[in-house]
Parts: structure tokens; C-alpha cells; sequence
């Protein structure tokens, strides 16, 4: 099992070479968000057609996963057709010249097929294991479609504000976003440790890196720090969404 995890690497970074050609052309790679998701889903296709057995825990992930991927690339995409490459990847491009476009190919999207590739083993034991639906992949799969519902939510909350010319330079306060800055980001955070807990019953413990290092992306890398670098400077009321509102978990605001 170790040699097909080990070779799905060459597939995931085709792809994002690919993409990063793409990029080349439109100028803009920002439009690796859109494939982000798509990694995992490659990666799990892969994995199936390489196995032997796909069993009905292996089917069930296929179907969460293909959820989850083209819904958020779908999402993505539409948000970002017709607007520039994004302000934070605006910045990495000002940080790395010269010669971004070369660098961006390790920078940006080898990067991060590496971390889509890390981040996927627990879906490769997941569709290798023989074993039947237990307690524990319940507990998980009701985890995952609880995070892929809290995400979608979030999502179409933010794009509905946004779509109100009345609401340039306001600040998105309501609905899911009353309890959580980033609401979007706690259920993508569901979402992995739902496919651990589908992990559990087959005692690969070391697949914990999968949600830790997800977590840790979220919370402390490309998420809420990169997105909150210099929202403050363009939203003048989000110092005090700040102030009253968790950056991640949902909870009651302060007042």
C-alpha cells in the first residue's frame, strides 16, 4: 500500500504542473485555490484504481469526497471568474521578483500537491481497509457531511452579502458569520477529522498528521493569518468584528 501512496505523487504533480502553465497564461495563481480540492479527489481516484478491493467504507469516502472537491472548486472558481489573481497571492508575486512565474511552480503549486499528497493518506487506508461500516465511520461520515453543510452555508452567506453593492467595505457579521470570523474554515476543519475518525477502526495512528497538519494550515498558515493580513486596512469595521468575534470556533459573540 505504501508503494501506491508513494507513486500517487507523480499523477498529483502533473496536475500541478499543469495548473501552473495555466497560470503562466492568465497571469494569475490565484486559480490553484480552484484546484486545491481537486488534488484530494485525484489522489482518491488514483488510489481506487490502483487497489484491488474498493469496500463499502471506500465507496462511502468516494462519495463524501466528491462532494466536498467539486463543490468547493466550483465554488471558488465562480467567485473568482472575471476578478484579478487574488490579494494575497498579489503579495507573495511582489515578495518573490524577479522571475515569479518560475518560482511560483515550487512556491505555490508543488508546494502544494506535497501537502495535498501528505493530507491524503488517511483517504488511502480509508479505501483499502476490507473492514465493514463500524461505530466509529458513522460518527466520522455524520462529521464530514456536518462540515461540508456548515462550509456551503458559509459560503453562499459570504457570496449573498457580497453580491449587495450596499454592502462594499462592510463588514459580514450575520447568519453563521455572527459566531465565527471564519466559519468557512471550521468546516473544512470538520470535514478532516470526520475522514480520521473513518480511519480509527483500522488503527493507522500515524494518519493523525492528516488532520494536525490540516489544522495547522487553517489556523496558522494559509487560512485566517493570510486572510486577515490586510482585511482590516479594507474594512475598516473588522477591528471590532475582531474584538467580538472568535476567529475560528463558533461561539457566542462579546459584547
Amino acid at each position: 500500500m505504501f508503494k501506491i501512496y508513494l507513486i500517487g505523487l507523480i499523477p498529483i504533480l502533473v496536475i500541478a504542473i499543469a495548473t501552473w502553465l495555466v497560470s503562466l497564461w492568465k497571469r494569475d495563481v490565484s486559480i490553484v485555490d480552484s484546484v486545491w480540492s481537486l488534488f484530494f479527489l485525484a489522489l482518491a481516484i488514483y488510489y481506487s484504481i490502483q487497489l484491488p478491493y474498493l469496500g463499502p467504507r471506500g465507496f462511502v469516502l468516494l462519495v463524501l469526497l466528491s462532494i466536498w472537491a467539486i463543490r468547493l472548486s466550483t465554488h471558488i472558481t465562480l467567485r473568482s471568474w472575471g476578478h484579478p489573481e487574488d490579494s494575497r497571492y498579489q503579495a507573495i508575486r511582489r515578495n518573490n521578483e524577479p522571475n515569479f512565474n518560475w518560482k511560483s511552480l515550487y512556491i505555490v503549486f508543488i508546494l502544494q500537491a506535497l501537502l495535498a499528497w501528505i493530507i491524503s493518506a488517511p483517504l488511502l487506508v480509508i479505501l483499502a481497509s476490507p473492514l465493514p461500516i463500524g461505530l466509529s465511520d458513522y460518527l466520522g461520515i455524520g462529521i464530514v457531511l456536518f462540515g461540508i453543510v456548515y462550509e456551503s452555508i458559509a459560503d453562499w452567506q459570504l457570496m449573498r452579502f457580497k453580491s449587495k453593492p450596499e454592502n462594499s467595505g462592510k463588514v459580514m457579521d450575520s447568519g453563521l458569520w455572527h459566531y465565527s470570523r471564519h466559519p468557512n474554515y471550521f468546516g473544512e476543519f470538520c470535514v478532516w477529522w470526520g475522514f480520521f475518525l473513518m480511519v480509527m477502526a483500522s488503527g493507522a495512528w500515524l494518519t493523525l498528521i492528516s488532520p494536525l497538519l490540516m489544522s495547522f494550515l487553517l489556523l496558522k498558515v494559509s487560512g485566517v493569518p493570510m486572510l486577515e493580513t490586510d482585511i482590516v486596512e479594507r474594512r475598516p469595521g473588522y477591528r471590532d468584528y475582531i474584538k467580538r468575534t472568535n476567529a475560528f470556533f463558533p461561539w457566542l459573540p462579546k459584547h
